[in-house]
């Protein structure tokens, strides 16, 4: 699950980490008044929308003026802002953070993520913050610095203060990078995050240390201890068919092929769109039903990949292993004569009740096309796809 800036922002301040002052705004009008209490002669009007590249959108504009405060937000609100991370189809802008301008002396990047090769939180830092990281990361990588934390300890005093002076972090304000990158772990960790990004980073004229962008994404699976996290989700940054999926506890993400896949479990459902892939075809969506689909969820599961307008075929692949295959069987008839079916549907199931599945689905009626492995099952809904 991802949050916006202000939310993040909202995260560091209660752990100790210094932002920017700023509102969150959803008109005109309330950007003007969060630019007057702010107070100064120097305002950021920020698009707030869960993808980065937004400075380079045309989404963060600099004020110096009310006047220019109102004629930026609403410019901003309402448009659609095209990045490098939101796809040509851009995002629609519906709110807005407001924040106090900064004496910006230099910009700096700071991050945290999940190393699941080491299994543990990686702190990444560079000198060369601000829009450009990634051309960083690909052109210069040892620019890039790196600190594997210990769980146990924590990240140590040493761990930091290296870090902070690797980076360009002057001598008098290593107490405060250190500082701050304690923090952002604590928060991290305690948040259950699996992604924290400041950039930038900076430091200002004085030699203050500023976050002065805030990114976080945290482990949905993790979402239950948190429910003031969850309380921050934006459903209209969400794709409506994700959103649908998760009230039937269903894990779907929409892909831009055309067939649609329905697999109980995560890593079977990996090899499925390979095998796709492997023969010449493009999966339409990952959907796993998990380990106790019931005919209810394998109908959903159907409605949804039926939504997508591109889909062409669909393949359904099931191990019965915890999940019976006549169950699965028994859906999938139910579903397809629910949903009126109008692609072709390849059904392939190993495992428990095996049998007793291909049973059902060989008595129901249905132009069901059959297939005992991956190979052939992909083999045949790339065909289908293909109207051969």
């Amino acid at each position: 699950m991802n949050i916006h800036e202000y939310q993040g922002k909202e995260i560091l301040r209660k752990y100790g980490v210094a932002t920017p002052r700023g509102f969150p705004c959803f008109s005109a009008d309330e950007a003007v008044e969060a630019a007057e209490k702010l107070g100064g002669k120097i305002w950021v009007v920020k698009a707030q929308i869960h993808a980065g590249g937004r400075g380079k959108g045309g989404g963060v504009k600099l004020a110096k003026s009310i006047g220019e405060v109102r004629e930026f937000a609403s410019n901003i609100l309402g448009m659609t802002l095209v990045t490098h991370q939101t796809g040509p189809e851009g995002r629609l802008v519906k709110r807005l953070l407001v924040e106090e301008g900064a004496d910006i002396k230099k910009e700096l990047y700071v991050g945290m993520v999940v190393d699941r090769s080491s299994q543990r939180v990686a702190l990444m830092a560079s000198s060369e913050g601000g829009m450009d990281i990634e051309e960083v990361a690909e052109h210069t990588p040892e620019k890039i610095h790196k600190v594997f934390i210990d769980p146990i300890t924590g990240l140590k005093d040493s761990e930091a203060e290296g870090i902070a002076r690797k980076i360009g972090i002057p001598e008098k304000s290593v107490p405060q990078a250190r500082a701050f990158m304690q923090s952002l772990y604590k928060a991290f960790d305690e948040c259950d995050a699996s992604l924290a990004e400041i950039n930038p980073l900076i430091l200002t004229g004085d030699d203050r240390v500023i976050a002065l962008d805030a990114k976080f994404n945290f482990d949905s699976n993790a979402l239950f201890r948190h429910p003031e996290i969850v309380a921050m989700r934006d459903l209209d940054e969400e794709d409506p068919a994700e959103i649908e999926a998760s009230k039937f506890d269903l894990t779907y993400i929409s892909l831009d092929g055309n067939i649609g896949c329905l697999v109980n479990g995560a890593g079977l459902a990996m090899a499925t769109m390979d095998a796709i892939k492997l023969y010449g075809g493009s999966p339409a969506n990952f959907l796993d039903v998990g380990g106790g689909a019931t005919t209810e969820k394998v109908t959903e599961a159907f409605k949804l990949m039926l939504k997508n307008p591109n889909l062409q075929a669909i393949l359904v692949n099931i191990f019965g292993g915890i999940m019976k295959c006549d169950v699965i069987a028994a859906g999938v008839v139910a579903a397809a004569r629910q949903v009126d079916l109008n692609v072709p549907l390849v059904v392939r199931m190993k495992g428990t009740n095996e049998d007793l599945g291909k049973k059902i689905l060989a008595e129901s009626g249905l132009p069901i096309i059959a297939a005992d492995n991956m190979a052939e099952a992909a083999e045949k809904v790339v065909s289908a796809a293909r109207g051969k």
